[in-house]
């Protein structure tokens, strides 16, 4: 049978949506640092606004899930899962709030583009991992990639010292952004093969779910339970959290996925290094940051260092980063 002429459209059409998806994803993900610190000058706490985001985001999935109709998929592979694999999506939802809770109160401490390249250490964190456990060898890509990260890293702190606000402030948004780095690094490693039988929409949904627990208990022990029910008495602020809530986790989320059954997991981590240039620029256009030349040039080896890990991946790392969205899950 002859092929219609018209079949090979159909992959480049695919990959040009996959690619859509990808950025389109990245720039709602690269909203998030602005607008935790708007939504934090106007009351709203770092951990208020890991709850609010994670509700909404945890509606959303659950209307996917009914929408879809797979509610039964989703409770048959829960029950079928392993001790192992309770265990990993556990740790993946623990993880994730941990990740979360640090990045929005990082957004509050220190400049958006310090917090974002702190968190952006992750591939190369994922790549020890993987070297240290023996999953990979330290190829020369590995070793370059990390060897630009790290550098990345020593300059954007190197130039902190002209960041605006106080020291230790910028010390503590800094040091959450590295807990966030490490929460995504356990995450991904957790979600790689731990439950891949339930749907990723219902993984997603658990895991935002998690987080909305784990940020109302923090908030209470923290004496921040005020600051969870700022929103009710602050209308202003509704259209930042559902930016953030229903664009930057539900969205997001769902068109992460679509890139990466379309364009596979190394290419959507390639432009999903978009998100941090987003967050970056938005950052100096609506919150009037800046970087210092070093700075500069340390954000640029971290996301180049992110590149080459992707680019020099072998086709078995792709799952590398189908279980992240970023810093939101």
């Amino acid at each position: 049978m002859t092929a219609s002429p018209s079949a090979p459209a159909a992959p480049a059409r695919s990959d040009i949506a996959g690619s859509l998806a990808a950025v389109v994803a990245a720039g709602l993900f690269g909203m998030l640092g602005p607008i935790t610190r708007l939504a934090g000058d106007a009351g709203l706490p770092g951990i208020g606004m890991t709850a609010w985001r994670a509700l909404l985001g945890t509606l959303f999935l659950a209307a996917v899930v009914v929408a879809t109709r797979s509610g039964g998929e989703t409770a048959a592979a829960l029950r079928g899962l392993t001790r192992h694999g309770r265990t990993m999506l556990a740790t993946a939802a623990v993880s994730g709030f941990v990740l979360n809770a640090a990045m929005f109160s990082a957004f509050g401490l220190a400049p958006v583009a310090l917090v974002l390249m702190m968190f952006y250490t992750y591939p190369a964190g994922v790549a020890i991992v993987d070297v240290v456990a023996g999953h990979e060898r330290l190829t020369r890509w590995r070793a370059a990639a990390l060897g630009l990260s790290m550098g990345g890293v020593v300059l954007v702190l190197a130039g902190g010292a002209a960041a605006s606000g106080a020291p230790q402030d910028v010390a503590a948004g800094v040091a959450l952004g590295l807990v966030a780095s490490a929460s995504q690094v356990v995450f991904i490693t957790a979600s790689r093969s731990g439950y891949r039988s339930v749907p990723a929409p219902a993984a997603s949904m658990l895991i935002m779910a998690t987080a909305v627990l784990g940020a109302g208990i923090v908030a209470i022990i923290a004496g921040q339970g005020a600051g969870l029910l700022v929103p009710l008495s602050t209308p202003g602020l509704w259209p930042l959290i559902l930016l953030a809530g229903v664009a930057a986790a539900g969205i997001s989320s769902s068109l992460f996925l679509v890139a990466i059954r379309r364009i596979g997991g190394t290419r959507t981590g390639i432009l999903m290094l978009f998100e941090p240039v987003v967050g970056v620029i938005l950052a100096a256009v609506v919150l009037g940051e800046s970087l210092s030349v070093a700075q500069a040039i340390g954000t640029g080896l971290v996301l180049l260092g992110a590149l080459v890990l992707q680019r020099g991946a072998e086709p078995d790392l792709a799952p590398v980063v189908e279980a992240a969205a970023g810093p939101m899950v």
